[in-house]
């Protein structure tokens, strides 16, 4: 019987993040999305997923949806079968991440309401592709249309939950089930370093650094994402 499998993804992310491995995993897994762009709280994000959540799942994780895999952990542990975390991180924002974010939100607000909201811009690529990726025609217009479909209130909700998420680093010794840490090898968001740190922090957590990509594996290496889904959900 396939294993219900849910998947957080990133901000500024929608399903189209994960429509790979949907495909890849679908006699293995029972996947589902998770809506992530209509709370600006991450517990409130973690109570949202639960309620239409199976009793027991398998939880797959990028970035942002990291932060709100860790609020569901917190609630609702025993519901948890297996956690895969990619590149994200345990820590709250540093204060220069803090001006950045805050500087970003200012800039959306100022835009006109009927003006069109792209959220990330060929400027911005480079810090969430790997570089061998940035030229990738195909790729950059999933990641536009993710953000575009995100849109500009559900950009600043989503801002505004990361601004306000608690530590994670104090919860990591208390999960106990099967865990895979994965991080593209050129991510500059959250990077290697941070990965490590998760992976030694989770008893028996395996890290996965993948070949080939940035912030963005599940649409960068869809293939190698989706091997390791289907090894880690037979643990």
């Amino acid at each position: 019987m396939p294993i219900p499998l849910l998947l957080l993804p990133g901000l500024l992310c929608d399903a189209a993040l994960w429509r790979h491995q949907v495909a890849a995993l679908h006699t293995v897994a029972a996947c589902r999305v998770a809506d992530l762009s209509q709370d600006d709280n991450i517990d409130a994000m973690a109570q949202r997923v639960l309620q239409s959540a199976p009793q027991r799942f398998a939880l797959a994780a990028l970035s942002m949806g990291g932060y709100v895999a860790f609020a569901i952990l917190r609630a609702a542990p025993g519901r948890v079968t297996h956690l895969c975390l990619m590149d994200t991180s345990a820590r709250p924002d540093t204060a220069e991440q803090v001006r950045r974010r805050r500087g970003l939100m200012a800039l959306t607000r100022k835009l006109p309401p009927t003006g069109r909201f792209r959220g990330v811009t060929p400027r911005l690529l480079p810090s969430l592709l790997h570089p061998d990726n940035v030229s990738n025609v195909q790729l950059a217009a999933e990641i536009y249309g993710m953000a575009e479909r995100v849109g500009r209130e559900g950009f600043l909700r989503q801002q505004q939950a990361i601004l306000a998420r608690p530590d994670s680093r104090p919860d990591l010794p208390r999960i106990d089930v099967p865990t895979m840490v994965m991080v593209g090898e050129a991510d500059q968001l959250t990077p290697l370093a941070v990965a490590e740190e998760l992976a030694a922090g989770i008893p028996g957590a395996a890290l996965h650094i993948l070949p080939g990509c940035g912030h963005l594996p599940p649409l960068e290496q869809p293939d190698i994402v989706a091997t390791h889904f289907i090894a880690w959900l037979r643990r």
